[in-house]
């Protein structure tokens, strides 16, 4: 009876999501300035976010070594996005698959996917503008990706989908309204806050209703993989090749990274208003909790 119930809310949910769509979206296209030659005054995300703000060694750096190296960690953050999207992609395609087009939560599914393909390019050009290389996950965490891609169903999927984009929506909440980030990184960070704020809440809805009625068992099974998944997510933001790439010391950079508690403390309290959710779900159990913790999410 309760899954019966639902699906007049989730229909609805999905009809405003659609309504505000049509309301307020973006073409990054047009929107964004690629033509205005890169002024390396700027930074590439806050320095408050970068992984070595905080440390001996950030406040032995130039400012031109600062604003190079948060270039970097801002295209290496936006790649590991357009990583993660293409997931998403996949995963809502699949689930859809069949369902009845009709249906405002079907044709909300296609919208969401258009904005990701949307936003996948505009990450990639916003990344080349930034004087970036293709970061990509490591070769096992992509293979693990194509894994869960094909495999992952259900509230594994949308929980998943729902920790990669709110942290991502905290930090460039913070990134859009910095005066010292390039101009055109706070427009694409601030075209994606504006459309993943959707995504997230169709996110949220999914994975309530597909927990509707789930057993100890199956809670414990899919909350173990979301945190895994987070925890690949997370620590793929910034690789060793970042740190190169600024013209750092590789060894001591991610030494002092791995040690910052500041930027510890920036990702814990970033993630409370989805720890909470994941929570009131049923989907922060102890083992899961192990893994939040590790990629310092908790």
């Amino acid at each position: 009876m309760a899954t019966v119930e639902a699906r007049p809310d989730r229909q609805a949910v999905a009809q405003r999501l659609l309504d505000s769509s049509s309301e307020l979206s973006y073409d990054p296209a047009t929107e964004v300035d690629w033509e205005t030659p890169l002024d390396p005054a700027h930074h590439g995300m806050s320095p408050e976010w970068c992984t070595l703000y905080g440390t001996a060694y950030w406040a032995e750096m130039s400012p031109e070594q600062q604003r190079e190296l948060t270039r970097q960690e801002s295209a290496s953050v936006a790649s590991t996005g357009i990583w993660f999207e293409m997931i998403l992609q996949q995963m809502i395609l699949r689930d859809f698959y069949g369902k009845d087009p009709t249906d405002p939560a079907f044709q909300w599914a296609l919208t969401e996917i258009a904005d990701e393909c949307r936003h996948s390019i505009m990450f990639a050009r916003g990344a080349a503008k930034l004087g970036a290389p293709a970061y990509r996950p490591n070769r096992v965490v992509i293979e693990l990706g194509r894994l869960f891609k094909t495999v992952a169903v259900g509230e594994a999927a949308y929980a998943s989908i729902l920790v990669a984009e709110e942290v991502l929506d905290v930090m460039q909440r913070d990134w859009m309204r910095d005066d010292r980030v390039a101009p055109f990184v706070r427009t694409i960070n601030n075209i994606h806050v504006v459309e993943e704020s959707r995504h997230m809440k169709f996110a949220r809805e999914e994975t309530k209703e597909r927990l509707e009625g789930a057993g100890w068992l199956r809670r414990q099974i899919n909350a173990l993989v979301v945190s895994i998944v987070s925890y690949y997510i997370v620590t793929s933001m910034v690789g060793k090749k970042v740190y190169a790439n600024a013209g750092l010391d590789v060894d001591r950079a991610v030494r002092e990274a791995k040690a910052n508690q500041h930027h510890k403390s920036m990702m814990r309290s970033s993630c409370a208003g989805l720890m909470e959710f994941l929570n009131s779900a049923g989907l922060l159990t102890k083992a899961a909790t192990w893994f939040y913790q590790r990629a310092n999410l908790i």
